[in-house]
């Protein structure tokens, strides 16, 4: 062996030394030797206390303890935005025409009334009929306009769409669909 290959066989052990005695398990060793010093406790105590804080916070998450929304008037941001075509009140529905929905009446007949304007004549889904005029409220719509030329009323109904440009729709019944209104032309 050369005098070259001595010095850095020699720098190399030097080197490995400093490294394990640098190092925590060395020092640990050390400290737990020392009479004078307490002895710390391992590392597992610290790792254990740890994993109970995972734990209790994945059992605060499942919960619902950890994390919570609070809209405060805002919407739901859960909420899909296609989902406004309900009905936005809540409860329990009123008797009679005023606790249906638009969908569920039946235009039976308009009626031009020299006293009163014009009035409807609907069919609800109990099977009853009743007589609206403008401005008659149901459940999710308002009567708004009634033309007893065409045989039409138009219900206006309050949305809440926020891709929707006005907040309502308004939604026309007709006493004689548009497709029996042509073949009957003929």
């Amino acid at each position: 062996m050369n005098r070259r290959q001595w010095v850095w066989l020699t720098a190399i052990v030097v080197l490995t030394l400093l490294v394990a005695a640098s190092s925590p398990a060395v020092r640990a060793q050390e400290e737990a030797m020392a009479p004078d010093q307490p002895v710390a406790e391992p590392e597992a105590s610290t790792g254990e206390t740890a994993v109970e804080e995972i734990l209790r916070q994945q059992e605060d998450l499942i919960t619902g303890q950890m994390f919570s929304y609070n809209p405060e008037g805002r919407r739901d941001p859960f909420r899909s935005l296609y989902e406004s075509l309900g009905p936005t009140q809540g409860g329990k529905r009123p008797q009679g025409v005023a606790g249906m929905l638009v969908a569920e009446l039946d235009l039976t007949g308009v009626v031009n009334d020299p006293r009163g304007g014009d009035v409807v004549v609907v069919m609800g889904s109990d099977n009853k009929g009743y007589f609206l005029r403008a401005g008659d409220e149901v459940y999710d719509g308002t009567v708004i306009a009634i033309d007893t030329r065409l045989g039409t009323v138009t219900f206006r109904q309050p949305i809440d769409d926020p891709r929707s440009i006005k907040p309502y729709r308004d939604v026309v019944k007709r006493l004689v669909p548009l497709g029996d209104e042509e073949s009957g032309d003929e």
